[in-house]
């Protein structure tokens, strides 16, 4: 069995570890990285941490607008599965990686597996739910993470090659979550306390890119009184700056982006998140950290629904209100992401239809 992988974006590069460990003890994978994601600390950081083998392919497609970005991908990610010709093509979540990978597949009549199928917010304004959407409709293996996913794929009429395998984020924190404890010394670096302080994550075009969104959230951060930690994404950095807006909270240490083993120390230690992003919200869960999403709706409601996760939208005070009452209990916090064995099921799944 031939598989190329396609990657592009960090949360890719997480959710790919796993299942390429159990994939190359069965099969020939052929990893593909579009370059969306292309600095070192939003891309090889994660390669050299996480024991990903070197790309096979490095498109270097970089920074551009959605459509010439995705444009450019297909084109480009349709020349290799021409040269190749795999029997698989594998996606990863909802970027525009995913989608430009789906669909140069689909094009050419080889099969596509979508990893974390089934995902919905509801809200076609984002540019990730128009990506995980039409991936969905044009994959014929679809790997869901949870019975939710499975329902909202059925609502929209499909049901062929449908699986409920768990959460491939479920396997890689269980086996990089130890390795984080003894090998990260983020926490020594920043001088915070175990639970003493709030991580703070914000990158989402819908908070960036709108300035009202933009002026609010920054407002807010401005006005906590706790201690809080925000590994700055290079994109809301820029948005920051052409609005001039400036984060000069002293209780608010601002640091670039880290590393998957220093966020999962950031992530475990820290009192409560602050975030817009998904994976974000899912490892907060996974944790058992109460998590408050800056967001109007959410793939993940399952957190919602447990009471662990809170949707504030970007109102200054609606979040430093969710911020001062948000409380979890997390005895009464049901498991919903599965085992720890999704790539293991991926695998095996992907053979038997070989």
């Amino acid at each position: 069995m031939k598989v190329i992988t396609l990657v592009g974006a960090r949360p890719q590069f997480i959710k790919a570890a796993p299942v390429s460990r159990e994939l190359r003890c069965h099969a020939y994978e052929i990893l593909v990285h579009s370059g969306q994601h292309y600095d070192s600390v939003m891309s090889d950081v994660f390669f050299e941490e996480l024991k990903i083998p070197s790309p096979d392919y490095h498109l270097g497609v970089g920074s551009k607008s959605h459509g010439s970005q995705t444009g450019e991908m297909l084109s480009q990610v349709e020349r290799v599965l021409m040269d190749e010709k795999p029997d698989w093509v594998l996606v990863y979540g909802d970027t525009n990686t995913t989608l430009a990978g789906a669909l140069a597949a689909a094009k050419l009549d080889i099969p596509v597996a979508h990893v974390e199928a089934g995902l919905r917010s509801f809200n076609r304004r984002m540019p990730e739910e128009i990506n995980r959407v039409l991936t969905d409709h044009v994959s014929q293996l679809l790997f869901c993470p949870t019975d939710t996913a499975v329902r909202h794929l059925k609502r929209e009429g499909i049901h062929e090659g449908v699986h409920q395998v768990g959460d491939v984020m479920v396997d890689a924190l269980l086996h990089n979550r130890q390795l984080a404890t003894e090998r990260s010394i983020v926490l020594e670096k920043l001088d915070v306390e175990p639970k003493g302080y709030i991580l703070v994550t914000w990158h989402r075009a819908e908070n960036t890119d709108d300035p009202v969104r933009l002026t609010s959230i920054a407002a807010a951060l401005n006005a906590l009184d706790r201690p809080a930690v925000l590994p700055l994404h290079p994109r809301t950095r820029h948005r920051l700056e052409q609005a001039g807006l400036t984060l000069n909270n002293p209780k608010l240490q601002l640091l670039p982006p880290v590393g998957y083993l220093d966020m999962l120390q950031l992530e475990a230690n820290a009192s409560l998140i602050l975030t817009d992003s998904g994976g974000v919200q899912k490892e907060a869960f996974l944790l058992r950290v109460p998590c408050v999403t800056m967001r109007d709706e959410t793939e993940w409601m399952e957190t919602v629904e447990q009471k662990a996760n809170r949707l504030v939208g970007a109102d200054d005070q609606a979040i430093l209100q969710a911020v001062d009452e948000m409380k979890v209990d997390f005895d009464h916090v049901r498991p919903v992401f599965g085992d720890g064995r999704a790539s293991r099921r991926i695998v095996e799944i992907l053979a038997n239809q070989t």
